[in-house]
């Protein structure tokens, strides 16, 4: 029989609260912005006034840790689910600042009516009108301060509200006021229980059923954290990303004194002029790819379980694996928010034909190849000029073959493992010899391309691809892809979809192939119209005779068939109607692949 993974308790909301102030009880992810509605602060009130059930939260204690003098530090309980909650509590009965989307510190305040009849109107979220109307009480927080006197309030609410008599005010303020003794069930999970289990008895007990990430986890290990610097770290952590989206976000940095005190703030300040979008992390990216780099494993699980103390061959936790474990983290985020670092990891993405993010797929090989250009820094093997190629070919490999799609921390981990073990160059070298073979090229690819999402992998590679080599788009001559692509370019058709759907093409996953697909320009698309390949592009041939230029600017048929060629359009383009489409999406294709197989191992 297994022994019990959990302890059912009750606490007051007074109790819930006077731990949280006390740091006994933890809650991960204070500094991040507070989801409710206002509203929903106002209905928690009104159902606890009532008496309803307000569902558990859930803490998990972190273990008690070996010390270095023998003695054992006890762990603190972090709250991993109900913070919401909590913080609507704070927020009303004990008047604290929650922090908006925009993380500005803002009071949320619930007024109350002693005397309404009807129970819907018996709180509100304070507005002027509350202010001003003497019946409501425009701020409860006032009633829960120790040396708040309900009989003496009564007296005074009277005196503004004649004819209300002081004992009718003063039981609806003592009811109010009984909130605080109002229990809320906690459910403390185990401090032995790994990070799985956690998982499954948070899904279980969890009504909408949301899994916490492994992220959620490290992030609330740093937040119950105040003696290896972990709370702080944390907080280094959830600034980078808010303001890597944000830049003017910057501001609000100034006013955490705590913060602009800390070796980080000098370190992340360049990004308030930073407005590229090609890799804004979350905090999942930033800690996976901190942590991955810095100690060789690819599972966010294993952090936990390092940040608690734990060895892994003994299953005891001690306080100088979690010492060591937070030190390899801190390097590993200050390598990671390095400006150096990572404009130079982002010059090589773009360097590869990656301009825009709407060409990139996958958060996760991002992160795998962010992960590899830290390790190649320190890798005495690689000379420092090739690691933004080896990153680059890594990177467009891993998209190719749809590496970290599937089941990704395992594939990382793997990889991590094999990198350690092997070295970069032999991995590297192995991996690409086995999965991009000749058939690759030739079958794997092809078919990867006979696809309708626009936003396939290996779509946006044949993009990157024309990018990187510069391609002009169809018919011009100086308007390029790359112009299109951040510019002002949409995907059209090459066999025009109307001309398609007229001709008896009337499915989307027939006309939309992306081998159908091509960056146009706009008046050049126009100009096309819905007229068959055969006729638009023998009138393109045309005018490269009679100078007599219709679309596009291509005045020679040297410059049209280089043109094509770019395109990856056929020659036989120029008799092409209906019949030929199939013909044409698998000619296309083998185009597409060939020019992407050039591109890469160009790189």
């Amino acid at each position: 029989m297994t022994g019990e993974k959990f302890t059912l308790m009750q606490y007051s909301i007074h109790a819930i609260l006077g731990l949280i102030e006390a740091e006994d009880f933890v809650i991960p992810e204070i500094q991040r912005p507070f989801v409710w509605k206002r509203s929903q602060v106002r209905d928690l009130i009104d159902s606890l006034y009532n008496g309803y059930p307000t569902g558990y939260i859930i803490t998990w204690k972190n273990p008690d840790v070996k010390t270095k003098d023998g003695g054992k530090a006890n762990g603190k309980k972090v709250l991993i689910d109900g913070q919401q909650r909590v913080t609507a509590l704070m927020a009303a009965i004990s008047g604290k600042e929650v922090l908006d989307d925009d993380f500005n510190k803002e009071r949320i305040k619930i007024a109350f009516n002693p005397l309404a009849e009807d129970e819907t109107k018996r709180f509100a979220v304070q507005d002027a009108s509350h202010l001003k109307d003497k019946k409501w009480i425009p701020d409860i927080s006032v009633i829960f301060e120790p040396e708040f006197d309900p009989f003496e309030f009564s007296i005074n609410y009277c005196k503004v509200n004649e004819e209300v008599k002081p004992n009718i005010v003063n039981k609806a303020i003592t009811e109010l006021k009984g909130i605080a003794n109002r229990q809320i069930g906690v459910i403390e999970l185990d401090a032995s229980l790994d990070i799985d289990e956690v998982t499954e008895i948070f899904i279980r007990i969890n009504s909408k059923g949301t899994a916490l990430s492994q992220s959620d986890f490290v992030m609330s290990k740093m937040a119950a954290d105040s003696a290896h610097n972990g709370s702080l770290m944390r907080k280094a952590v959830d600034y980078f990303c808010h303001l890597a989206v944000k830049p003017d976000f910057y501001a609000y940095l100034l006013n955490d004194k705590e913060f602009q005190n800390s070796k980080y703030a000098d370190k992340i300040k360049w990004l308030a002029n930073d407005y590229d979008d090609i890799y804004d992390p979350d905090y999942g990216d930033m800690l996976r790819v901190s942590f991955m780099h810095q100690f060789r494993r690819g599972k966010l699980s294993d952090l936990v379980s390092l940040l608690s103390g734990r060895d892994f061959a003994t299953k005891e936790f001690r306080d100088d694996i979690v010492e060591s474990s937070y030190k390899k983290l801190d390097d590993g985020i200050i390598n990671f928010i390095n400006k150096y670092n990572f404009s130079q990891f982002i010059m090589a993405i773009k360097g590869a034909g990656f301009i825009s993010s709407k060409l990139l797929n996958s958060r996760m090989t991002l992160d795998f190849a962010y992960t590899l250009y830290l390790i190649l820094l320190s890798d005495p093997e690689i000379p420092n000029v090739q690691i933004k190629r080896y990153v680059q070919k890594w990177f467009v490999l891993s998209t190719l073959t749809s590496r970290y799609i599937g089941s990704p921390e395992t594939q990382m981990d793997r990889d991590m493992r094999s990198i350690e073990e092997k070295g970069f160059a032999k991995f590297f070298a192995e991996v690409e010899a086995s999965v991009l073979s000749e058939s690759f090229w030739t079958v794997t690819l092809p078919q990867a391309l006979e696809t309708s999402s626009i936003n396939s992998p290996a779509f946006n590679i044949f993009l990157a691809t024309q990018i990187k080599t510069n391609c002009n788009s169809l018919f011009m001559n100086g308007t390029k892809i790359s112009d299109l692509v951040t510019i002002s370019g949409d995907v059209h058709h090459i066999f025009p979809k109307a001309y398609l759907k007229k001709n008896g093409v009337t499915s989307k996953i027939k006309y939309n192939q992306v081998a159908n697909y091509i960056y146009l320009d706009t008046q050049v698309n126009k100009a096309i119209s819905d007229d068959a390949p055969a006729i638009y592009f023998s009138k393109a041939k045309e005018q490269c005779t009679t100078k007599n230029i219709l679309f596009g600017n291509l005045s020679t048929e040297n410059m049209l068939i280089e043109n094509l060629k770019e395109n990856c359009i056929p020659d036989s383009i120029f008799e092409m109607t209906v019949e030929n489409y199939e013909d044409f999406l698998q000619e296309r294709r083998k185009l597409m692949a060939k020019l992407i197989k050039s591109y890469y191992e160009n790189l």
